[in-house]
């Protein structure tokens, strides 16, 4: 009997454990396949990430757009030079009254040649062809011409208390409305040194109880204070606005001119002059009067003038009153006549004039 080849016996063992070894290795190398539970869990969980990022990028997108509408909106509210804040208002010159419909009207004398420029604007028409006749002498002739129904509205100083008297006693009353405003000023001559006085000097002056020009900074020369007659428009003024409850000192010391001109006349070019103060408006002594020899004084430190009448620093100042009777009709020509010199349109007119209207 034939022995066994031990040498063939060793080498299938080892073929098979070759082989063996071999398979699991191959096994080891090969992809595992997952199940297919976890890869479409996989699949699901990367489709919602990507699906919440997206919305939340596009929430942001919203967010911001609406945040800049937001801020936009607020930048345009707020932008001061808007086109409707720039526009300029149009104001019309075409005539509102003809020669045969144009009111009655009568003025103080410092107030005429506003009133010329009114009527030549209301009607269209050159003020050199315009004929219309305005009392001259006292205001208070102004307001009983009013009174008597000899005019329609007048435009004057401001009323003393009888003219009040004399409408009342004619059984009406007077609508009075301020439009214009008005330095109340104090002349001098050139000639005089002081170019300012305080109120107070100016009243003890007109008292009695400064008498000489060195009591104030001049030379040592009397005083000569000159004033108007009651009844006008500048005496009126003198005693509600500067004198108040002081009395005035009397003649001889007192000189009395019975109209405006006389007395710019008196302090530019009269003997003593120099000595001499008086008062009037600042338009008549700027502009309708106006004289090289006479100048304004400062009141109270402040020199008048059209900037200080504006800005109400200049201390003295009256207005200009449009004055009719009350209850006159709503459609008559002298109401048309007041709304239009108080509306913008007259406004224009008493500054282009030189006047300074009070709105």
């Amino acid at each position: 009997m034939e022995e066994p080849n031990n040498d063939l016996n060793n080498n299938n063992n080892n073929d098979i454990e070759n082989e063996s070894s071999n398979f699991e290795e191959k096994f080891k190398a090969e992809p595992k396949l997952e199940e297919p539970a976890k890869h479409e869990e996989k699949k699901k969980s990367k489709v919602s990430v990507g699906t919440i990022i997206s919305i939340i990028i596009i929430l942001i997108l919203i967010a911001g757009i609406v945040i800049l509408a937001y801020l936009n909106k607020n930048k345009e509210a707020v932008k001061p030079n808007t086109p409707t804040q720039n526009v300029v208002k149009t104001i019309s010159t075409d005539p509102i009254f003809t020669k045969e419909n144009y009111p009655r009207v009568d003025a103080s004398l410092a107030i005429h040649p506003l009133v010329d420029s009114i009527a030549a604007n209301f009607m269209g028409v050159n003020e050199e062809d315009l004929d219309y006749t305005y009392t001259k002498t006292r205001t208070s002739d102004v307001y009983k011409n009013l009174v008597d129904g000899k005019v329609d509205v007048i435009f004057v100083a401001e009323p003393s208390q009888a003219d009040y008297d004399y409408a009342k006693s004619k059984g009406v009353e007077l609508d009075v409305m301020p439009v214009t405003r008005s330095a109340f000023v104090f002349i001098v001559n050139t000639a005089n040194p002081v170019d300012s006085l305080t109120l107070d000097e100016i009243v003890k002056i007109y008292k009695g109880d400064i008498t000489n020009w060195k009591e104030v900074g001049g030379d040592d020369e009397a005083i000569i204070p000159y004033q108007r007659p009651n009844g006008s428009g500048s005496q009126t003024a003198m005693i509600s606005l500067v004198m108040k409850d002081a009395k005035f000192m009397t003649a001889p010391q007192m000189k009395i001119e019975a109209d405006m001109g006389g007395l710019m006349d008196a302090i530019a070019e009269y003997d003593n002059a120099k000595a001499s103060i008086g008062y009037s408006y600042f338009y008549y002594v700027n502009t309708m009067y106006k004289r090289d020899t006479v100048k304004m004084i400062a009141v109270d430190g402040v020199t008048p003038s059209i900037e200080t009448i504006k800005d109400g620093t200049y201390p003295i100042y009256t207005n200009g009153y449009i004055v009719t009777l009350k209850g006159i009709s709503e459609d008559s020509p002298a109401k048309k006549w007041v709304n239009a010199v108080t509306s913008d349109r007259g406004s224009k007119i008493i500054e282009d004039a030189g006047y300074v209207p009070v709105n």
